[in-house]
């Protein structure tokens, strides 16, 4: 049996780590997550624990999914894909957001490495393992 650990595990994983770490964070200590994350979260709107923990469930959801995906090759394409469109559409919110001054212009680069950087990594890991996958066929997910 050929190994599993490939470059798609340690990246999917990695990915799936710092999506759960994020996930805990929000769910654990939603108040400090939410004044201390060096994005500039308070710059979109007053505090709300409930939901703050709502995203930290999407995230921990993303971060189960692409485990799987490090840990299933045959499911990678559909469980990536999944992931890329919540982050694609979180990385668009924040480009509306600032394009049109509800936050200060200073967000283009605060958002760089955690909102656009993994929706542009995710969104380009999805064509390639498109591009890659087999034909389907009856295998077990």
């Amino acid at each position: 049996m050929a190994s599993r650990v490939d470059g798609w595990f340690l990246l999917l994983s990695a990915l799936a780590l710092i999506s759960a770490g994020n996930a805990a964070w929000m769910l654990i200590d939603p108040a400090y997550w939410y004044s201390d994350l060096p994005a500039g979260v308070p710059d979109f709107g007053n505090y709300n624990e409930h939901f703050v923990r709502d995203i930290g469930c999407a995230f921990l959801t993303f971060a189960l999914a692409l485990a799987w995906a490090a840990f299933r090759p045959a499911t990678r394409a559909p469980l990536v894909a999944i992931s890329a469109v919540f982050f694609v559409a979180h990385a668009l919110l924040h480009i509306y957001d600032t394009a049109r001054g509800f936050v200060e212009a200073d967000h283009w680069w605060l958002d760089l490495p955690g909102v656009y950087t993994p929706a542009v990594l995710l969104m380009a890991m999805t064509y390639r393992l498109i591009g890659d996958a087999p034909a389907p066929t009856n295998a077990r997910l």
